[in-house]
């Protein structure tokens, strides 16, 4: 028996690839299917299982263009309506793969589909659970991001999911390993561990949602309170997931296509694309191609772009660091941004090298900042509402990056704007937004926000009434 855990960091998420005797399954797939194809080559065997857990939000699956290639059967639990076929499992259903067997539970809550599959071992022990977004390590999945129907309400879902939890997962062993589909990081939910598995048992003791003695209407509280709405993506992706969507490979010959910067300017002329700048926050400070928004790689990158490009079908149009190329355009795909036309040939450093038009950002660091301070009339804060709660400058204003497009009203471009966050990434990121929308009077703060907040910087945790939410 083999179970590997394929954890992708920028997601936060977990797939997984199970073999016994010549045969072997994936659950929960990322868009590109090369990894898993690869993989049972290289130990002999063919994938014969596609278990899907429930109607991702967070990411495009992988199962069409996996099932296309392997000839795999992609698994869904009951209630799963699709537009491509697939094999509706019954609760309680049983699948072989060669020596181990996988048992369908069940357990709506996440959303009316979500099903846990039992991996049994040789013997016919309970060795794992795979719970998708139901249990994570520390949480459970929360209960507003399912597909809308019947008027089912956050409420609803919360209460199937007490039961789900208590009914059909907790009376498992207390040494079933529990894998989950994401960790810490992940906005499926609220405060999941940064481990990425664990025991039942271990679970039992210290998830808050499993406690014994808590009662159905404790539990639809504490799940339901303190949601952020989820990013715009979310549902597009579940449709996706639930419809299908072009292959991958088709979506990687016309992203990777490198354009000189002559070339480059005519297509973002010509097809009103938006132009991506993935290199790193220092790079782009200092130069960048006009009205482009940059979008780090070495970020939390996925869950960005789905934060603040609304709409999936938006062409695209890359500048990345050298040889990146393509990873953006697979990375931009997991979230289903399938419209990427082509990348900068040579870089940022071209475009310099032709005389093209460049434009820069003025950035400071904290000590920088510390020293201007008594002249600093308008602080935009631009980390989240939990994070400005708990502690912010002194008159600064809340201005999440994560719901910026609902609140670009609320500046004016007459005002001088210093912008900070945690860290300067998404400082960097609201910048070029705002840059790029007209506002030119910025000045990015990326010294790391523990460090004005050890210096004489006067901050505050009390929130003023005109805070955004």
């Amino acid at each position: 028996m083999k179970v590997e855990q394929i954890y992708t960091g920028c997601l936060a998420q977990g797939a997984y690839y199970i073999e016994s005797n010549g045969e072997a399954a994936i659950i929960d797939p990322l868009r590109e299917t090369s990894p898993y194809i690869q993989k049972a080559k290289e130990n002999g065997v063919q994938i014969k299982y596609i278990f899907e857990t429930h109607f991702h939000a967070d990411f495009v699956s992988g199962h069409l263009d996996l099932a296309q290639k392997t000839g795999a059967q992609i698994v869904y639990g009951p209630n799963a309506e699709t537009q491509y076929q697939k094999h509706l499992a019954k609760d309680g259903e049983v699948f072989q793969i060669g020596m181990l067997s996988i048992t369908v539970i069940h357990t709506p809550g996440h959303t009316p589909e979500s099903t846990t599959y039992l991996l049994k071992d040789e013997k016919g022990k309970p060795y794992a659970i795979f719970t998708g977004d139901t249990l994570f390590i520390g949480d459970v999945g929360r209960p507003d991001l399912a597909q809308k129907k019947d008027n089912l309400t956050k409420e609803d879902l919360a209460a199937w999911l007490f039961d789900s939890l208590r009914n059909k997962i907790m009376p498992l062993p207390d040494d079933v390993i529990v894998y989950p589909a994401h960790g810490a990081g992940s906005a499926c939910g609220k405060n999941m561990s940064s481990e990425t598995w664990d025991t039942l048992g271990n679970q039992k003791r210290t998830n808050y949602a499993l406690r014994a003695d808590m009662t159905k209407a404790e539990f639809i509280h504490e799940v339901t309170d303190g949601l952020l709405p989820p990013p715009n993506y979310f549902a597009q992706n579940a449709k996706l997931n639930k419809e299908g969507y072009e292959s991958i490979d088709v979506v990687m010959e016309r992203g990777a296509k490198a354009l000189s910067p002559s070339a480059f300017e005519v297509a973002a002329n010509e097809t009103d694309a938006l132009i991506l700048d993935v290199r790193a926050k220092q790079d782009f400070v200092k130069g960048f191609i006009p009205n482009s928004i940059f979008i780090g790689l070495d970020g939390s990158f996925a869950p960005w772009v789905g934060a603040l490009i609304t709409d999936l079908k938006q062409p695209i149009l890359i500048v990345a660091p050298e040889g990146r190329s393509e990873e953006t355009v697979k990375r931009l795909a997991r979230v289903g941004y399938d419209n990427a036309i082509g990348y900068l040939e040579g870089g940022f450093a071209a475009w310099e090298a032709a005389n093209k038009e460049i434009d820069s950002i003025e950035t400071i660091n904290e000590p920088t900042f510390e020293q201007a301070f008594a002249n600093v009339k308008h602080i935009l804060d631009v980390r989240k509402p939990g994070e400005f709660e708990s502690e912010h400058i002194e008159n600064a204003q809340n201005f999440p990056l994560d719901f910026i497009n609902s609140h670009m009203s609320e500046i004016t471009r007459d005002k001088k704007y210093y912008l900070h966050c945690r860290s300067g990434y998404r400082s960097t990121v609201a910048a070029s937004i705002l840059k790029a929308r007209g506002f030119h009077q910025l000045v990015n703060v990326q010294g790391k926000f523990t460090a004005i907040s050890s210096s004489e910087i006067p901050t505050t945790n009390y929130v003023c009434p005109s805070t955004l939410k």
